[in-house]
């Protein structure tokens, strides 16, 4: 099945229709795509294989879905810490990271440490709006996720890749190629440019939504949250 990208502005446009007409908040929406990236650490990366899961999260929407994943994560049986360097402004936020706190779950300022003492690692930096140029601390962020041996599962985007053109010609992110993606709502085109283990999260949208924007999205089986879909060898899904 060849699934249709969405481009970073009608990702942007479907949100706020999710919001404005479909009677969505920001809280619900993040708290379902949290979710589905819990279950996709579930799917590549069992508890047998080593509980100490890193995510890092941006200031963005992206980084309030990693914290809802380890949330769930840790209520999962993991052991998840998070690395949070530039926190997002909104209320929504705070929240999230109170909820972290309440179940111990520790936010780490020593990254380098952090990385050589986790098994998995979950990049929820930056997801389809970002556009570049990298600012700090983000460079030294990306470079050591890219030249460290840890898996990793990238939400939406492998951070640093163009939504569009994938990833950069060079410096930071330029050889990064996560082990896993989970796109959310629907691919994003520069997931023509992945290799890895792909599946699709944000069990929300409803026929009207798909049918606007042209989706053809497979049906989740049961009562899952994430589908591995594979990319075939022409990059299209």
């Amino acid at each position: 099945m060849t699934l249709k990208a969405i481009s970073a502005k009608d990702a942007a446009s479907l949100d706020k229709d999710l919001m404005e007409m479909g009677g969505w908040s920001l809280d619900q929406l993040m708290e379902l795509a949290g979710l589905s990236v819990s279950q996709a650490v579930w799917k590549v990366h069992s508890l047998s294989a080593g509980k100490n899961v890193l995510v890092v999260c941006g200031p963005g929407n992206n980084g309030g879905d990693g914290l809802v994943a380890a949330r769930h994560l840790a209520q999962y049986g993991y052991n998840p810490s998070v690395y949070y360097p530039k926190e997002g402004k909104n209320e929504l936020y705070q929240r999230l990271k109170t909820q972290l706190q309440n179940l111990s779950v520790p936010f780490i300022t020593d990254f380098p440490a952090a990385l050589k003492q986790s098994h998995f690692l979950v990049d929820a930096i930056f997801g389809f709006s970002f556009g570049g140029p990298l600012r700090d601390p983000f460079p030294s962020i990306i470079s050591q996720i890219e030249q460290s041996s840890i898996p990793v599962l990238s939400v939406d985007a492998p951070s640093s890749w163009d939504i569009q053109s994938g990833p950069p010609k060079e410096g930071p992110g330029a050889k990064f190629m996560p082990q896993a993606l989970i796109s959310l709502s629907a691919p994003k085109p520069c997931v023509k440019f992945y290799q890895g283990r792909h599946f699709i999260g944000g069990r929300f949208l409803s026929k009207d939504i798909t049918d606007k924007y042209g989706l053809n999205l497979p049906a989740y089986p049961g009562i899952e949250q994430v589908l591995e879909v594979e990319v075939d060898t022409e990059g299209r899904l």
